[in-house]
């Protein structure tokens, strides 16, 4: 029988060395290197504001918990690396060239609580674009100029949110059904957008007459006889406008559309009764006929 050779006491050393560093090492998500241009701490925070990035940056730390994005010229948040930072609660990506987010931007991101998009190019908001972050208490989607349409459930999953920020886009409507439907919010900004203060906006101007939200500058930019005025001061005249009784005219109206339909009606049984007659005619001098024949 053949034995291995008896380590030496310098083997031995190394090898313990070894395990024990294995041991208590963090693990590699806590140990990935950081991107060039950024400053990553101890405390799970990674700051790359005011690089001039053009590109989401690579080699992320995994186990990161504070993502500091803001002022560079990123275009695009691609979801397959984003997603990978399943520990995020804090995501700073404002003051810089995005255009387009979806459901798959933050499809991993259950943890997220502060998400800042403002001053970026955005043009819409989709449908549960923000559906997967549960934990979302706070979204700044200001000082975007070519924003103009927020879908009506893009808020309906966050029940969570606390505070939502749409000021100074370029909105004229907002449905309102899914943010009265969120038990936690109690800070709402509208202001500075060119609201159209007519039909479609009545629930909105509504809503603002009776919460208890203090909107300032959230003001009706169409139509022009409104313009000027807050969104709360037009709600019950919008109400009346929207809503008003039947007038004269439209009694008028209604009469000479039921007498046109009276009268074709007239008309149309009259030329059927004079077929019938026409008919009956024809059989009584045909069988009269026959009967000089005979």
């Amino acid at each position: 029988m053949c034995f291995l050779p008896e380590p030496s006491a310098h083997s031995l050393r190394l090898l313990f060395l070894f395990i024990f560093v294995m041991g208590v090492a963090p693990s590699p998500a806590l140990t990935a290197g950081c991107p060039d241009g950024c400053v990553c701490d101890d405390q799970l925070v990674v700051q790359c504001a005011g690089q001039d990035l053009t590109l989401f940056p690579n080699d992320l730390p995994l186990a990161t918990r504070q993502l500091i994005l803001s002022n560079n010229r990123i275009a695009d948040l691609p979801p397959l690396q984003l997603n990978y930072l399943s520990d995020l609660v804090y995501l700073d990506c404002s003051n810089n060239s995005l255009t387009d987010i979806s459901e798959s931007t933050f499809g991993n991101l259950r943890k997220l609580a502060y998400l800042d998009l403002s001053f970026n190019t955005l043009l819409q908001i989709e449908d549960r674009t923000f559906g997967p972050l549960a934990s979302l208490v706070m979204l700044r989607l200001t000082d975007n100029p070519n924003l103009g349409e927020i879908h009506p459930d893009a808020f309906s999953e966050n029940f969570a949110l606390q505070v939502l920020d749409v000021s100074r886009n370029n909105l004229t409507v907002l449905n309102i059904s899914s943010l009265i439907a969120l038990p936690a919010l109690r800070s709402l900004g509208l202001s500075g957008n060119p609201w159209r203060c007519d039909c479609d906006t009545e629930d909105l101007c509504l809503w603002r007459c009776n919460s208890d939200f203090l909107l300032a500058n959230t003001i009706c930019y169409n139509p022009p006889e409104l313009a000027g005025q807050r969104l709360a001061e037009v709600g019950m005249q919008l109400r009346a406008d929207c809503h008003q009784g039947l007038g004269y005219w439209d009694y008028l109206f209604f009469i000479a559309i039921g007498f046109v339909i009276f009268s074709i009606k007239a008309a149309s049984e009259t030329f059927r009764g004079d077929l019938r007659n026409i008919s009956n005619c024809k059989l009584f001098m045909g069988n009269h006929e026959d009967e000089l024949e005979i």
